[in-house]
């Protein structure tokens, strides 16, 4: 996740952007934040989604065999 300071600062430059309006190198400062923000979200939930394993009612494992071949290749690179 990013830091408490960058995300202050996305904050900080979204309250500016609704009241006084930013500044061309404000504006792509906080596209870069938010750029970040979003890569960061998507690992993040990527990590998430590869750590799910799918249970039926029979307590038979029917986790999708696309994530399961994502999870051998993302354990394998690890090694």
């Amino acid at each position: 996740m990013l830091s408490k300071d960058k995300l202050a600062r996305i904050n900080e430059l979204a309250k500016r952007a609704k009241t006084t309006g930013l500044t061309k190198e404000e504006h792509s400062e906080q596209q870069m934040l938010r750029k970040q923000y979003i890569q960061q979200f998507r690992q993040s939930f990527e990590n998430q989604l590869h750590s799910v394993t799918v249970v039926d009612q029979n307590g038979n494992d029917v986790t999708p065999i696309k994530l399961k071949e994502q999870k051998k290749q993302k354990s394998n690179k690890m090694h």
